[in-house]
């Protein structure tokens, strides 16, 4: 097995205690393997260990990789960093799903591309939760108004939310962050009546915590591939 394998393993055993130690089920939380400057040959063996989901950011490198991994039917992309409006159309023709979503001007251009394509999007609205200028998203009392505006692009499918929380060794101000987007979620399911069930929250360093917290997705990089060098 490839150092990557052993790593992928090492990850789903963590995921599974932290399940549960929260009581949880295991097959409730994704994993999102953020692949992003990593190599294609890299993120083949995450897939040969198992992995499916892949996390990018860099669109041009998303559709490098793409392209050199395209004989893997089932492998699925998430653009996980800020879009442009002008690489909409990357988003549209190779991702499966978008969780950075904070833009009305973006929600549109990528409606307008889908429609021509004829197909539709699942998105996570990126909310900043740790209320810090060098972060995108939106600030959490302006998701329910966006959510709304959500509804007038009939292309675009909301899943849920997404967070990056504060980057602190004290596990309370981390929490916050994790407690703040549940309750946004618990907003926009008091108006719609469900949904919106997707919570991307809990990275390398905090997964375990988003999980106790109510994660559905952990975006995994430096733990799967070791350092960026």
């Amino acid at each position: 097995m490839s150092e990557v394998g052993e790593r992928v393993e090492q990850i789903r055993a963590q995921v599974a205690a932290a399940c549960a130690d929260a009581g949880r089920d295991p097959a409730e939380v994704r994993l999102l393997a953020v692949s992003k400057t990593r190599p294609s040959r890299t993120v083949r063996e995450a897939y040969e260990a198992g992995c499916r989901w892949f996390g990018e950011n860099r669109l041009q490198e998303l559709r490098d990789k793409a392209g050199e991994l395209s004989d893997l039917d089932d492998l699925s992309w998430s653009v996980i960093g800020h879009v442009q409006r002008n690489k909409a159309a990357i988003v549209v023709d190779l991702a499966v799903e978008l969780q950075s979503l904070d833009s009305l001007e973006l929600a549109a251009e990528l409606d307008r591309r889908l429609a021509a394509a004829n197909r539709t999007l699942d998105v996570l609205v990126q909310v900043n939760t740790s209320g810090e200028a060098t972060k995108s998203g939106l600030r959490p009392e302006e998701v329910d108004a966006f959510a709304e505006s959500l509804r007038s692009y009939e292309r675009l499918v909301p899943q849920g939310l997404m967070t990056i929380a504060l980057p602190s060794d004290d596990d309370r101000e981390v929490a916050a962050c994790f407690d703040a987007l549940r309750s946004v979620q618990g907003r926009l399911r008091d108006t719609y009546g469900g949904g919106w069930d997707d919570l991307s929250m809990g990275m390398s360093g905090d997964f375990r915590l988003a999980i106790a917290h109510g994660s559905t997705c952990v975006r995994i990089g430096s733990a799967l591939f070791g350092p960026r060098v």
